[in-house]
């Protein structure tokens, strides 16, 4: 899997009083993006992560012996792990972050790109480089 982004998890980690946060975060990120992890099914990330849930399309993740929470946007088709919202276990339970994540709301739509099947959004054979103003193909 690929997981978008560490970023996030580390602003989390570096918020004082989150530090404790680091060490199971990091076991979290290490675990999933490792290439031989490649989840096709709710079944496998419930097998590698027992206290994982679906909560609408995001799947939490109870990290740090329950303390904190990580939702997440997985893309089985793509192979993708979007985290989305780090928080405490309190901020967990106010709710407002469903909202916030967008865990009841449907996936954004494909572009016309994807659709066709381009990879990079180029119809026209290349692969998208630099290319100077002015110069041809």
């Amino acid at each position: 899997m690929r997981v978008i982004s560490k970023a996030r998890l580390r602003e989390f980690w570096e918020v004082p009083g989150h530090g404790p946060a680091a060490g199971p975060l990091r076991a979290w990120y290490t675990h999933v993006n490792r290439r031989t992890v490649s989840w096709q099914l709710w079944g496998e990330v419930k097998a590698d992560f027992g206290s994982a849930s679906i909560v609408g399309n995001c799947i939490v993740f109870n990290i740090g012996g329950n303390q904190y929470r990580l939702v997440t946007r997985v893309l089985f088709s793509s192979q993708k792990v979007f985290v989305l919202k780090v928080m405490t276990h309190a901020e967990y339970h106010k709710d407002t972050w469903k909202d916030e994540c967008g865990c009841f709301e449907p996936p954004p739509p494909k572009t016309a790109a994807r659709r066709r099947g381009t990879k990079g959004g180029q119809s026209d054979g290349s692969r998208g480089g630099f290319r100077a103003q002015g110069q041809g193909p």
